[in-house]
């Protein structure tokens, strides 16, 4: 296990996500397998845009700011400031927003390895 972590928002360093550019979709990745053995965590951004994906993992999904939308299919969540979304591994979804910033945890974090 490694040592406690303080991540400040000022050095939060985001990159492009789902081949949007960076000021449309985003992800500040904060917790990985370097990190930890079970879960990995990060910060994401979605603004005018939609990011289809399936699901690997289960994930958490904190909204920070914003208004964050998760399309499954015909059904929509709509979300704001302080709502919370569990995602079962497995779900195909869409993550959609407007000026909206999440804070995700997921497991397991080595995902990408198990999946390959």
């Amino acid at each position: 296990m490694s040592e406690v972590i303080h991540f400040q928002r000022s050095a939060l360093q985001f990159q492009p996500y789902g081949g949007q550019p960076v000021e449309r979709a985003a992800l500040c990745r904060l917790i990985g397998a370097a990190d930890s053995q079970t879960m990995g965590a990060g910060i994401a951004c979605f603004d005018g845009c939609s990011i289809e994906w399936t699901v690997l993992y289960d994930e958490l999904i904190v909204v920070l700011e914003g208004h964050f939308r998760l399309r499954l299919g015909d059904r929509v969540v709509e979300a704001g400031p302080g709502d919370v979304i569990w995602v079962p591994e497995h779900t195909a979804l869409a993550y959609e927003g407007e000026q909206a910033r999440v804070f995700y945890a997921l497991y397991p974090v080595d995902w990408q390895t198990r999946n390959a």
